[in-house]
């Protein structure tokens, strides 16, 4: 393939990755938005294996490899695991990064640039690899706290923030070595302590991360992996890598942006961790202070349900647990077909990565028209007669109102509590993932639903049936 051929290839996919950024930004798009991705990715991968001369084997054998690998991920993975998929696969890409990285700086025939040019080249390969490997252990470390192999608690050493300074300040002083002994032919060894260091921090980065932050997380890793495609880009001199991982940095950034909005939190106090250090245990019950928690049967619940004009219901990562996403869609055709006008209201850091209620309704096949976000539908509480939590719980928080001292004070949530019913399904009193605890299940307006929330939702629909 000729290099004007290729530069038009990695044009239409660049095209196609822009398209499908687009797309995926509305419910309605996304499959189209996902078609665009696939098919930018095909024409790039085409055009890339077209310009290689030689080691056809070690490709065909790669390639291979991969699709299988990414072919059996894809049909055994639930949509309820999609969390931690996305986070290891941000692992990969941070090593990809790294692993490119050290192949340019090995390179013998990379030892022809002089100059400025050969110190731009070091830089590019020095900060390909930090990125990278940030990227990657932070994001094995997102993966451990998202399928629960590691505890949601945030590690918060004693000096953590002079700890965090004092590597950042030891990886520059080694890229400064590092360039400088390139130069000279060497420069192995501050590269390997630096990859080391970059390793270290992003395990204590993320691990100082409380669980409530999670969302924030993933998107964060989402930008970091683009940014590190993006210095890859630099290294190989490849137009496509350089553009497509600057457009995953940059969304990811903005994704970020915004999930800290919706949060009320800052981006920095996200990475400087902690969140969720506090309040942990179960939450208090009949203590005079709190107040009594009124259980409800699943009877009972279809009953006010079925009376109800309009329901509102509040999803978590609770109804992602439990699997329980198609009996929603059941028990809302079911409402429906009774003439009460159902809504499902979604707030932007419910479940564990941005967009994780929307992906698990829409596998559901809810219908889009009546899936709306917080800003949306957080007035029309006082008119609602039920509103149905299923699983949540630092979403529907009141203390974030009302506590100045609570952890999760300032951050917007569903105010349910406006409502004249909330009904909230859950196994225990246990507190959220922020280890927060909740004064909704003592308001008098509230019952609770104890149980495994797919049994309890199919007692419901059972009941609305008979």
């Amino acid at each position: 393939m000729t290099d004007q051929l290729a530069d038009a290839a990695y044009l239409g996919a660049i095209i196609l990755f822009i398209l499908a950024l687009g797309g995926l930004s509305n419910q309605e798009t996304a499959r189209r938005g996902n078609f665009y991705g696939m098919l930018g990715m095909a024409i790039a991968l085409i055009a890339a294996v077209a310009g290689i001369k030689g080691n056809y084997a070690v490709l065909v054998g790669t390639l291979s490899l991969g699709g299988v690998v990414g072919f059996v991920l894809a049909r055994r993975v639930q949509m309820t695991q999609m969390p931690e998929l996305v986070a290891i696969l941000h692992s990969l890409v941070g090593l990809a990064a790294v692993l490119v990285g050290y192949a340019t700086y090995l390179d013998p025939d990379g030892q022809h640039y002089q100059g400025a040019e050969k110190t731009i080249h070091d830089i590019e390969i020095y900060l390909g690899i930090l990125i990278g490997a940030v990227t990657f252990s932070g994001s094995i470390i997102a993966f451990g706290k998202l399928s629960g192999k590691i505890g949601g608690k945030p590690l918060t050493l004693p000096g953590r923030h002079w700890l965090n300074l004092m590597l950042l300040i030891v990886t520059v002083a080694l890229g400064v070595a590092f360039v400088g002994q390139s130069a000279e032919g060497g420069g192995l060894s501050p590269l390997l302590i630096m990859t080391v260091i970059a390793l270290i921090f992003g395990i204590h980065m993320v691990m100082a991360i409380g669980g409530a932050d999670m969302p924030v997380v993933v998107s964060m890793l989402n930008s970091y992996s683009g940014w590190a495609a993006a210095a890859t880009g630099f290294m190989l001199k490849n137009d496509l890598l350089i553009v497509v991982g600057a457009l995953v940095g940059s969304s990811g950034a903005i994704l970020s942006y915004i999930m800290c909005r919706a949060m009320n939190r800052k981006f920095l106090s996200v990475i400087a961790g902690g969140f969720g250090s506090s309040g942990g245990g179960a939450a208090k019950s009949g203590d005079g202070e709190q107040g009594e928690a009124v259980s409800i049967s699943a009877e009972d619940t279809a009953e006010l349900m079925g009376e109800a004009k309009e329901v509102m219901i509040i999803p978590g990562y609770g109804m992602a647990v439990a699997q329980a996403q198609h009996t929603v869609n059941e028990m809302t055709k079911a409402l429906r077909a009774k003439g009460v006008n159902v809504r499902f209201g979604i707030h932007p850091v419910a479940g564990r990565m941005p967009g994780h209620m929307n992906v698990l309704l829409a596998e559901a096949k809810v219908p889009y028209d009546i899936v709306f976000e917080m800003d949306e539908i957080n007035e029309d509480f006082p008119d609602i007669d039920v509103s149905v939590v299923i699983g949540a719980n630092d979403i529907v928080n009141p203390s974030a109102l009302d506590e100045p001292d609570s952890p999760i004070a300032g951050m917007p949530v569903l105010e349910c509590w406006k409502g004249r019913n909330t009904i909230v399904l859950k196994r225990s009193m246990a507190t959220g993932y922020a280890g927060v605890e909740n004064p909704l299940f003592f308001k008098e307006n509230t019952q609770m639903l104890f149980g495994d929330a797919q049994e309890s939702l199919e007692g419901v629909l059972k009941a609305l049936g008979s």
